[in-house]
């Protein structure tokens, strides 16, 4: 199926295509220019491996495999479109977002291409790596100078594979001067190391290229409607009772409150501003705060809570709060830790 097909369609139209029938390629897309990018500074570095790209579900690099998948809603401005309707944001959509995700996945490549991590001093310095997928959860201590600082939300920490994915990505970034940056942090031996290994791999051809068969990794041959009912489920949360209390404690209930605006009403209005300011702090998906909201809105409703004091109070303790929620959730898996 051609572009011009299904590019006009409406969002209840398009959500009923399969993603494979969309015709979707990487060639002739503002992302083409891009991928050359990244393997003119792989270039740079003397290194000859380009790892192959295609599009997949999402950003990811499968085990054992030297190629990286980009998410198939970036081959096309108008499920660029879907994709931020759906999910609020789109990740990887800027060019600078783009080749922070593409540097960090061609690591992943590289460490595949030539067995990177069964190397011993490899596994002494990023640790023992595994075919265990990265956790969703961990904590990382932000203040940590073992580790370099790429991705958000500390991502070197969740890994051995991300430690050495994103101490790659730093080290291979035009114009960066990680010796300066990183002087004085331990992190900064890892990218000596680093620099000291890619050195002996430049000129030379991965050992290990094994055969792409698409069909291995066909995961696109799904509607779209599925594609985001999967995705927004991954980013939901059941929302528990429990969270009465502090919604009685930040919001007023009873015969008191006749006159005063309602705290739904109040959440309402300020959804957007809470949502960005939260998610600029916290780096949490806009979906999943989004949703968050949602559920406060619906409990402050059945609840009949009321705001108690002036709005900038308010907004200020609302914020406070849902801030909280999010880092808990980033460090457990869970909004609300338990009592």
């Amino acid at each position: 199926m051609e572009a011009a097909d299904w590019a006009n369609l409406s969002d209840e139209e398009l959500l009923e295509k399969r993603i494979s029938q969309l015709g979707l390629k990487l060639d002739g897309t503002d992302r083409q220019p891009l991928i050359q990018q990244l393997y003119d500074e792989l270039s740079q570095k003397g290194l000859v491996f380009r790892p192959p790209c295609h599009l997949g579900d999402e950003w990811f690099v499968p085990v054992g495999i030297p190629a990286i998948f980009i998410p198939f809603f970036l081959a096309h401005d108008r499920l660029r479109k879907l994709e931020r309707k759906m999910m609020l944001e789109v990740e990887g959509e800027t060019p600078e977002w783009f080749m922070r995700l593409m540097r960090h996945e061609a690591a992943h490549a590289y460490a595949y291409a030539y067995q990177l991590y069964k190397k011993k001093k490899w596994q002494r310095t990023f640790g023992l790596s595994s075919t265990d997928e990265t956790p969703e959860f961990y904590r990382p201590r932000p203040y940590s100078r073992s580790y370099v600082v790429h991705l958000d939300d500390w991502y070197a920490q969740s890994h051995p594979d991300e430690d050495f994915a994103e101490t790659f990505a730093v080290w291979l970034t035009p114009g960066f001067d990680w010796r300066e940056r990183y002087r004085g942090w331990k992190a900064l031996q890892k990218l000596a190391y680093l620099d000291e290994l890619m050195r002996s791999l430049a000129g030379k051809p991965p050992v290990h290229q094994p055969e792409y068969r698409s069909a291995d990794h066909d995961c696109l041959n799904i509607k779209l409607k599925t594609y985001y009912a999967r995705k927004r489920k991954l980013y939901e949360d059941s929302y528990p009772d429990f969270y009465d209390n502090d919604l009685k404690e930040l919001f007023a209930a009873g015969p008191d409150v006749a006159g005063r605006l309602k705290a739904s009403a109040f959440l309402r209005a300020h959804r957007r501003r809470l949502m960005n300011s939260v998610c600029q702090w916290t780096n949490e998906k806009k979906y999943r705060v989004n949703k968050l909201l949602a559920r406060l809105i619906d409990r402050c409703d059945q609840l009949d809570l009321h705001i108690k004091s002036d709005d900038a109070q308010q907004n200020l303790q609302v914020s406070a709060y849902i801030t909280t929620l999010v880092m808990n959730y980033l460090f457990t898996g869970k909004f609300k830790r338990t009592k």
